[in-house]
């Protein structure tokens, strides 16, 4: 996992906040200086924030749990989807469907509803409805696809949940918090860091600041995910070889005892003293 440079930062733009008349003051120890109207983050506590919460991310991932992300906004979609598939993190892009996380039960049923109309047309079950049954069924799927198709792969709840702009995802923020998710999100100077758990202050809706700061949070569960791969395979190589000489001491109890034959002596033989018969 590569370290955090400032100037990287700096050449991302994630340095720009909002308008000073936009700010919320409890963001005032992130914040360097005032230009023109505009707030300045300190990119050196960026950095460090960043580190932070890339190691934790580590860890989620290596621990074999998902990071769910959530970016909306127009500028953050198409990052968010690449950046997060490139990890098989599940992401949402669309619309927060609402009790997301309060209550999975339903939406794991709405995923199941998908992968039942993709059996449906595999077993050609779909071609005896109807021509209105089939449209219908058609539009069904892909507003499950637009809405869930990130999600499919997503059995239970999320180990943790990375948001760009909480204000913005603020019905997300709230579910994650009553089930005790950790929150890790880039919060800009208009939003109240109190409510997450992992601050990444930063710029929220340049695409350039995203992208940087998704970069650094997707390698950091990229090398989670490589820790996690090398440690099954060091297991599964320990008990292969401990399989092996299992089945030698095995195959050792069980092979038959050779027959020990007692050494007997040749006795010389009885040597008559003709003399003492005489």
């Amino acid at each position: 996992m590569a370290k955090v440079e400032v100037k990287n930062l700096l050449d991302g733009g994630v340095h720009f906040g909002h308008l000073t008349r936009k700010w919320d003051p409890n963001m005032a120890p992130y914040i360097y200086m005032e230009r023109n109207g505009i707030h300045i983050i300190n990119l050196y506590k960026t950095a460090a924030k960043l580190e932070e919460a890339s190691h934790a991310l580590a860890k989620i991932a290596a621990s074999g749990r998902k990071v769910l992300f959530v970016a909306t906004k127009k500028q953050a979609k198409d990052i968010v989807s690449e950046k997060a598939g490139n990890v098989n993190m599940p992401y949402i892009t669309e619309r927060w469907p609402g009790g997301m996380l309060t209550n999975f039960v339903t939406i794991r049923k709405a995923v199941k509803k998908m992968a039942s109309i993709d059996r449906m047309k595999k077993d050609g079950t779909f071609m005896t409805l109807s021509k209105k049954e089939r449209l219908q069924v058609d539009r069904l799927r892909a507003k499950l696809e637009k809405n869930l198709g990130s999600i499919s792969d997503m059995t239970r709840l999320p180990g943790a949940l990375f948001v760009v702009d909480i204000k913005r995802e603020h019905i997300a923020i709230k579910e994650a918090q009553k089930l005790n998710i950790p929150i890790f999100a880039m919060v800009d100077t208009n939003s109240d860091p109190r409510q997450v758990d992992f601050v990444i202050p930063a710029n929220d809706d340049a695409s350039k600041s995203i992208e940087k700061i998704l970069s650094h949070v997707t390698e950091a569960i990229a090398s989670g995910l490589a820790e996690r791969k090398a440690e099954k395979s060091a297991k599964s190589e320990g008990k292969t070889a401990s399989t092996e000489a299992a089945v030698e001491t095995v195959k050792i109890a069980e092979k038959p005892a050779e027959k020990i034959t007692p050494k007997v002596e040749k006795v010389p033989p009885v040597i008559e003293n003709k003399e003492e018969e005489e």
